[in-house]
Protein backbone atom coordinates (compact mmCIF):
# COMPACT_ATOMS: atom_id res chain seq x y z
CA UNK A 1 0.00 0.00 0.00
CA UNK A 2 3.02 2.28 0.90
CA UNK A 3 2.64 4.02 -2.71
CA UNK A 4 -0.78 4.32 -3.30
CA UNK A 5 -0.53 8.25 -1.72
CA UNK A 6 2.21 9.00 -3.66
CA UNK A 7 0.57 7.69 -6.81
CA UNK A 8 -2.58 9.40 -6.42
CA UNK A 9 -0.33 12.93 -6.61
CA UNK A 10 0.75 11.62 -10.09
CA UNK A 11 -1.28 12.43 -13.58
CA UNK A 12 -2.37 10.10 -16.13
CA UNK A 13 0.90 9.04 -17.97
CA UNK A 14 1.16 11.36 -21.49
CA UNK A 15 3.79 10.55 -24.23
CA UNK A 16 6.41 12.50 -24.67
CA UNK A 17 9.54 13.00 -21.98
CA UNK A 18 10.39 16.22 -20.19
CA UNK A 19 12.61 19.17 -21.49
CA UNK A 20 15.81 18.85 -20.13
CA UNK A 21 14.86 17.91 -17.12
CA UNK A 22 17.16 15.47 -15.39
CA UNK A 23 15.28 13.17 -13.35
CA UNK A 24 18.99 12.19 -11.06
CA UNK A 25 19.26 15.96 -10.57
CA UNK A 26 15.54 16.99 -9.01
CA UNK A 27 16.21 13.29 -6.68
CA UNK A 28 19.41 14.94 -5.78
CA UNK A 29 17.67 18.07 -4.71
CA UNK A 30 15.05 16.14 -3.13
CA UNK A 31 17.61 14.04 -1.71
CA UNK A 32 19.74 16.83 0.14
CA UNK A 33 16.90 18.48 1.81
CA UNK A 34 15.76 15.17 3.39
CA UNK A 35 19.19 14.03 4.78
CA UNK A 36 19.75 18.19 5.71
CA UNK A 37 16.08 17.81 6.82
CA UNK A 38 16.65 14.92 9.05
CA UNK A 39 19.67 16.25 11.00
CA UNK A 40 17.79 19.48 11.81
CA UNK A 41 15.03 19.70 14.50
CA UNK A 42 12.05 17.30 13.72
CA UNK A 43 9.11 19.64 14.44
CA UNK A 44 10.33 21.92 12.00
CA UNK A 45 7.33 23.64 10.46
CA UNK A 46 5.31 22.23 7.69
CA UNK A 47 5.31 25.14 5.72
CA UNK A 48 9.00 26.17 6.05
CA UNK A 49 10.04 23.01 5.18
CA UNK A 50 8.06 23.63 1.99
CA UNK A 51 9.05 27.06 1.31
CA UNK A 52 12.73 25.66 1.47
CA UNK A 53 12.35 22.39 -1.01
CA UNK A 54 10.26 24.72 -2.86
CA UNK A 55 13.12 27.21 -3.05
CA UNK A 56 15.78 24.70 -4.40
CA UNK A 57 13.79 23.06 -6.84
CA UNK A 58 12.61 26.42 -8.21
CA UNK A 59 16.42 26.95 -9.09
CA UNK A 60 17.04 23.91 -10.52
CA UNK A 61 14.28 24.14 -12.83
CA UNK A 62 15.01 27.18 -13.32
CA UNK A 63 18.58 26.37 -14.96
CA UNK A 64 17.11 23.92 -16.76
CA UNK A 65 13.99 24.97 -18.25
CA UNK A 66 14.88 29.08 -19.27
CA UNK A 67 13.01 28.11 -21.93
CA UNK A 68 9.38 26.87 -21.00
CA UNK A 69 8.97 28.64 -17.52
CA UNK A 70 4.95 27.90 -17.49
CA UNK A 71 5.94 24.76 -17.61
CA UNK A 72 8.67 24.82 -15.08
CA UNK A 73 5.80 26.38 -12.23
CA UNK A 74 3.65 23.80 -12.86
CA UNK A 75 6.29 20.95 -12.60
CA UNK A 76 7.29 22.50 -9.46
CA UNK A 77 4.26 22.74 -8.24
CA UNK A 78 3.57 19.12 -8.61
CA UNK A 79 6.82 18.46 -7.14
CA UNK A 80 6.76 20.03 -3.75
CA UNK A 81 3.28 17.64 -2.64
CA UNK A 82 5.19 14.67 -4.05
CA UNK A 83 8.18 15.55 -2.21
CA UNK A 84 6.67 16.40 0.83
CA UNK A 85 4.37 13.26 0.70
CA UNK A 86 7.37 10.64 -0.04
CA UNK A 87 9.51 12.45 2.68
CA UNK A 88 6.41 11.16 5.03
CA UNK A 89 6.84 8.01 3.85
CA UNK A 90 10.34 7.76 3.99
CA UNK A 91 10.68 8.11 7.66
CA UNK A 92 8.82 4.76 8.36
CA UNK A 93 10.52 3.33 5.11
CA UNK A 94 13.56 3.42 6.99
CA UNK A 95 13.18 2.22 10.16
CA UNK A 96 11.45 -0.51 8.27
CA UNK A 97 14.82 -0.89 5.68
CA UNK A 98 17.49 -0.35 8.95
CA UNK A 99 15.35 -3.58 10.74
CA UNK A 100 15.54 -5.67 7.56
CA UNK A 101 19.39 -4.99 6.98
CA UNK A 102 20.39 -5.73 10.79
CA UNK A 103 18.26 -9.00 10.63
CA UNK A 104 19.47 -10.05 6.79
CA UNK A 105 23.22 -8.85 8.48
CA UNK A 106 22.76 -11.31 11.40
CA UNK A 107 21.71 -13.97 9.42
CA UNK A 108 24.93 -13.79 6.69
CA UNK A 109 26.98 -13.52 9.40
CA UNK A 110 25.61 -17.01 10.70
CA UNK A 111 25.58 -18.73 7.77
CA UNK A 112 29.30 -17.44 7.09
CA UNK A 113 30.68 -17.50 10.48
CA UNK A 114 32.05 -21.50 9.78
CA UNK A 115 33.62 -20.16 6.97
CA UNK A 116 35.28 -16.62 8.15
CA UNK A 117 38.49 -17.89 7.71
CA UNK A 118 38.02 -18.30 3.94
CA UNK A 119 35.28 -15.16 3.78
CA UNK A 120 38.56 -12.85 5.17
CA UNK A 121 40.89 -14.48 2.31
CA UNK A 122 38.40 -13.82 -0.07
CA UNK A 123 38.00 -10.20 0.52
CA UNK A 124 41.75 -10.10 1.18
CA UNK A 125 42.25 -11.33 -2.48
CA UNK A 126 39.45 -8.89 -3.52
CA UNK A 127 41.36 -6.10 -1.99
CA UNK A 128 44.74 -6.81 -3.63
CA UNK A 129 43.32 -7.28 -7.18
CA UNK A 130 41.47 -3.85 -6.76
CA UNK A 131 44.63 -2.42 -5.87
CA UNK A 132 46.64 -3.91 -8.46
CA UNK A 133 43.62 -2.80 -11.34
CA UNK A 134 43.78 0.82 -9.59
CA UNK A 135 47.30 1.86 -9.74
CA UNK A 136 47.18 1.71 -13.18
CA UNK A 137 44.44 3.79 -13.64
CA UNK A 138 45.64 6.04 -10.60
CA UNK A 139 49.21 6.71 -12.87
CA UNK A 140 46.99 6.93 -15.67
CA UNK A 141 45.16 9.94 -14.76
CA UNK A 142 48.35 11.33 -13.37
CA UNK A 143 49.96 11.65 -16.99
CA UNK A 144 46.64 12.93 -18.65
CA UNK A 145 46.61 15.55 -16.29
CA UNK A 146 49.72 16.31 -16.73
CA UNK A 147 50.07 16.25 -20.46
CA UNK A 148 46.89 18.14 -20.89
CA UNK A 149 48.27 20.83 -18.63
CA UNK A 150 51.86 21.07 -20.58
CA UNK A 151 49.76 21.43 -23.80
CA UNK A 152 47.51 23.73 -22.88
CA UNK A 153 50.77 25.94 -21.74
CA UNK A 154 52.81 25.43 -24.81
CA UNK A 155 49.30 26.43 -26.70
CA UNK A 156 49.53 29.87 -24.44
CA UNK A 157 53.41 31.06 -24.84
CA UNK A 158 52.97 32.53 -28.09
CA UNK A 159 50.31 34.87 -26.41
CA UNK A 160 53.14 36.08 -23.95
CA UNK A 161 55.82 36.60 -26.91
CA UNK A 162 52.91 39.02 -29.28
CA UNK A 163 51.99 41.02 -26.09
CA UNK A 164 55.39 42.13 -25.59
CA UNK A 165 55.90 42.50 -29.42
CA UNK A 166 53.03 44.31 -29.79
CA UNK A 167 54.60 46.71 -26.99
CA UNK A 168 56.69 47.97 -29.91
CA UNK A 169 54.15 49.41 -32.11
CA UNK A 170 52.72 52.81 -31.61
CA UNK A 171 49.81 52.81 -29.29
CA UNK A 172 46.81 53.43 -31.55
CA UNK A 173 47.80 50.38 -33.46
CA UNK A 174 47.94 48.13 -30.23
CA UNK A 175 44.90 49.60 -28.85
CA UNK A 176 43.20 48.51 -32.34
CA UNK A 177 44.56 45.11 -32.07
CA UNK A 178 44.24 44.25 -28.52
CA UNK A 179 40.42 43.52 -28.42
CA UNK A 180 41.00 40.37 -31.09
CA UNK A 181 43.89 39.25 -29.31
CA UNK A 182 42.20 38.75 -25.97
CA UNK A 183 39.15 37.25 -28.00
CA UNK A 184 42.13 35.11 -29.75
CA UNK A 185 43.43 34.47 -25.76
CA UNK A 186 40.08 33.62 -24.86
CA UNK A 187 39.62 30.88 -27.53
CA UNK A 188 42.55 29.29 -26.99
CA UNK A 189 41.87 28.88 -23.10
CA UNK A 190 38.47 27.66 -23.86
CA UNK A 191 39.85 25.26 -26.36
CA UNK A 192 42.09 24.02 -23.88
CA UNK A 193 39.88 23.46 -20.80
CA UNK A 194 37.45 21.56 -23.04
CA UNK A 195 39.93 19.41 -24.55
CA UNK A 196 41.19 18.87 -21.14
CA UNK A 197 37.68 17.30 -20.37
CA UNK A 198 37.31 15.50 -22.82
CA UNK A 199 41.07 13.66 -22.22
CA UNK A 200 39.81 13.49 -18.58
CA UNK A 201 36.11 12.39 -18.47
CA UNK A 202 36.28 8.87 -19.88
CA UNK A 203 38.80 7.34 -17.21
CA UNK A 204 35.67 7.64 -14.90
CA UNK A 205 33.84 5.60 -17.04
CA UNK A 206 36.41 3.24 -16.95
CA UNK A 207 36.61 3.06 -13.27
CA UNK A 208 33.00 2.30 -12.79
CA UNK A 209 33.76 -0.78 -15.59
CA UNK A 210 36.47 -1.94 -13.32
CA UNK A 211 34.33 -1.37 -9.92
CA UNK A 212 31.77 -3.57 -11.62
CA UNK A 213 34.37 -6.51 -12.05
CA UNK A 214 35.73 -6.27 -9.11
CA UNK A 215 31.93 -6.68 -6.93
CA UNK A 216 31.20 -9.09 -9.33
CA UNK A 217 34.18 -11.04 -8.73
CA UNK A 218 33.44 -10.23 -4.87
CA UNK A 219 29.80 -11.79 -5.14
CA UNK A 220 31.06 -14.87 -7.13
CA UNK A 221 34.23 -15.28 -4.30
CA UNK A 222 31.31 -15.55 -1.68
CA UNK A 223 28.32 -17.02 -2.95
CA UNK A 224 29.27 -20.53 -2.16
CA UNK A 225 29.48 -19.42 1.77
CA UNK A 226 26.25 -17.92 1.62
CA UNK A 227 23.48 -20.66 -0.16
CA UNK A 228 20.95 -19.87 2.06
CA UNK A 229 20.99 -16.09 2.71
CA UNK A 230 22.04 -15.16 -0.67
CA UNK A 231 19.47 -11.55 -0.66
CA UNK A 232 21.36 -10.44 2.53
CA UNK A 233 24.51 -11.07 0.46
CA UNK A 234 23.32 -9.56 -2.69
CA UNK A 235 21.38 -6.26 -0.44
CA UNK A 236 24.95 -5.81 1.04
CA UNK A 237 26.74 -5.98 -2.42
CA UNK A 238 24.15 -3.88 -3.92
CA UNK A 239 24.93 -1.44 -1.05
CA UNK A 240 28.70 -1.82 -1.95
CA UNK A 241 28.31 -0.91 -5.63
CA UNK A 242 25.91 2.33 -4.96
CA UNK A 243 29.07 3.33 -2.48
CA UNK A 244 31.79 2.64 -5.22
CA UNK A 245 29.87 4.39 -7.59
CA UNK A 246 29.14 7.63 -5.68
CA UNK A 247 32.88 7.24 -5.51
CA UNK A 248 33.04 7.29 -9.37
CA UNK A 249 30.38 10.14 -9.78
CA UNK A 250 32.54 12.15 -7.22
CA UNK A 251 35.77 11.63 -9.16
CA UNK A 252 33.92 12.83 -12.32
CA UNK A 253 32.58 15.72 -10.49
CA UNK A 254 35.91 16.75 -8.93
CA UNK A 255 37.15 16.20 -12.35
CA UNK A 256 34.96 18.59 -14.33
CA UNK A 257 34.87 21.22 -11.36
CA UNK A 258 38.81 21.37 -11.34
CA UNK A 259 38.70 22.12 -14.84
CA UNK A 260 36.10 24.51 -14.86
CA UNK A 261 38.30 25.44 -11.67
CA UNK A 262 40.89 26.60 -14.20
CA UNK A 263 38.94 28.15 -16.63
CA UNK A 264 38.08 30.58 -14.31
CA UNK A 265 41.59 31.20 -13.29
CA UNK A 266 42.64 32.05 -16.50
CA UNK A 267 39.91 34.21 -18.42
CA UNK A 268 40.64 36.71 -16.02
CA UNK A 269 44.09 37.24 -18.28
CA UNK A 270 41.58 38.05 -21.25
CA UNK A 271 39.57 40.17 -19.56
CA UNK A 272 42.15 42.38 -18.25
CA UNK A 273 43.41 43.23 -22.06
CA UNK A 274 40.27 43.91 -22.78
CA UNK A 275 39.93 46.30 -20.09
CA UNK A 276 43.45 47.66 -21.15
CA UNK A 277 41.94 48.19 -25.24
CA UNK A 278 39.24 50.32 -23.41
CA UNK A 279 41.31 52.90 -21.33
CA UNK A 280 43.33 55.76 -23.23
CA UNK A 281 46.03 54.99 -25.87
CA UNK A 282 48.85 56.67 -23.72
CA UNK A 283 48.56 55.15 -20.60
CA UNK A 284 47.99 51.95 -22.06
CA UNK A 285 51.56 50.65 -22.54
CA UNK A 286 51.63 51.39 -18.74
CA UNK A 287 49.18 49.39 -18.18
CA UNK A 288 50.14 46.41 -20.59
CA UNK A 289 53.84 46.19 -19.82
CA UNK A 290 53.49 44.68 -16.69
CA UNK A 291 50.45 42.17 -18.13
CA UNK A 292 53.09 41.25 -20.78
CA UNK A 293 55.91 40.61 -18.00
CA UNK A 294 53.27 38.41 -15.98
CA UNK A 295 51.43 36.59 -18.58
CA UNK A 296 53.43 33.39 -18.76
CA UNK A 297 54.31 33.21 -15.13
CA UNK A 298 50.42 33.86 -14.21
CA UNK A 299 49.46 30.70 -16.86
CA UNK A 300 52.69 28.56 -15.17
CA UNK A 301 51.67 29.17 -11.61
CA UNK A 302 48.07 28.39 -12.40
CA UNK A 303 48.41 25.24 -14.24
CA UNK A 304 50.80 23.87 -11.84
CA UNK A 305 47.98 24.71 -9.23
CA UNK A 306 45.61 22.27 -11.25
CA UNK A 307 48.00 19.80 -11.91
CA UNK A 308 48.99 19.60 -7.93
CA UNK A 309 45.17 19.60 -7.36
CA UNK A 310 44.15 16.81 -10.01
CA UNK A 311 47.18 14.56 -9.97
CA UNK A 312 46.31 12.26 -6.99
CA UNK A 313 42.24 12.09 -7.45
CA UNK A 314 42.90 8.66 -8.71
CA UNK A 315 45.05 7.43 -5.59
CA UNK A 316 42.56 9.04 -3.95
CA UNK A 317 39.56 7.13 -5.29
CA UNK A 318 41.53 3.81 -4.95
CA UNK A 319 41.85 4.68 -1.37
CA UNK A 320 38.22 4.92 -1.34
CA UNK A 321 37.75 1.97 -2.63
CA UNK A 322 39.78 -0.25 -0.92
CA UNK A 323 38.71 1.49 2.26
CA UNK A 324 34.41 0.01 1.34
CA UNK A 325 35.57 -3.46 0.98
CA UNK A 326 37.46 -3.42 4.47
CA UNK A 327 34.28 -2.30 6.29
CA UNK A 328 32.22 -5.02 3.91
CA UNK A 329 34.60 -7.00 6.10
CA UNK A 330 34.30 -5.60 9.21
CA UNK A 331 29.97 -6.07 8.62
CA UNK A 332 30.26 -9.77 8.07
CA UNK A 333 32.41 -10.25 10.83
CA UNK A 334 30.09 -8.52 13.23
CA UNK A 335 26.73 -8.33 11.76
CA UNK A 336 26.44 -4.77 12.41
CA UNK A 337 25.32 -2.75 9.56
CA UNK A 338 26.26 1.25 9.29
CA UNK A 339 24.30 3.47 9.66
CA UNK A 340 25.19 4.01 6.14
CA UNK A 341 23.79 0.84 4.59
CA UNK A 342 19.99 1.73 4.83
CA UNK A 343 20.69 5.21 3.60
CA UNK A 344 22.07 3.73 0.14
CA UNK A 345 19.47 2.03 0.05
CA UNK A 346 16.93 4.76 0.39
CA UNK A 347 18.46 6.72 -1.60
CA UNK A 348 18.12 4.41 -4.49
CA UNK A 349 14.76 4.33 -3.30
CA UNK A 350 14.08 7.78 -4.10
CA UNK A 351 15.51 8.04 -7.10
CA UNK A 352 13.44 5.12 -8.65
CA UNK A 353 9.91 6.89 -6.83
CA UNK A 354 11.24 10.86 -8.33
CA UNK A 355 12.32 9.09 -12.19
CA UNK A 356 8.85 7.12 -12.01
CA UNK A 357 6.71 10.59 -10.97
CA UNK A 358 8.57 12.26 -13.77
CA UNK A 359 8.20 9.79 -16.35
CA UNK A 360 4.48 10.58 -15.58
CA UNK A 361 4.49 14.76 -15.89
CA UNK A 362 3.40 15.78 -19.65
CA UNK A 363 5.82 17.49 -21.56
CA UNK A 364 5.43 21.18 -21.93
CA UNK A 365 3.17 22.73 -24.54
CA UNK A 366 4.54 24.32 -27.14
Amino acid sequence: QGSGAVLALIPTPLAGSRADVNPDEVATVIWKYFTELGSNAKDTVDQLQQTEISKQLNTLLKGNLQSVSAYAEDLQERLVPFATELQARLVQDSQRLKEQIQRELRELQAKLAPYADEVHQQIGTNIRQLQAKMSPYAEELRSRVDRSAGELQRALEPYAAELRERLQDNAESIQASLSPYADRLQQQIDGGVESLKERLSPMADELKAQVEQSVAELRQGLSPYAQEVQDGLNRQLESLTMQMERATEELRTRLAASSEELRAQLSPLAQELREAASGDAESLRQRLAPLAQQLEQRVGQTLEAFRQQAAPFGETFGKQLVQRLEEMRGKLDSGAAGVEDHLELLEKEVREKVAAFLSTVPPPQN
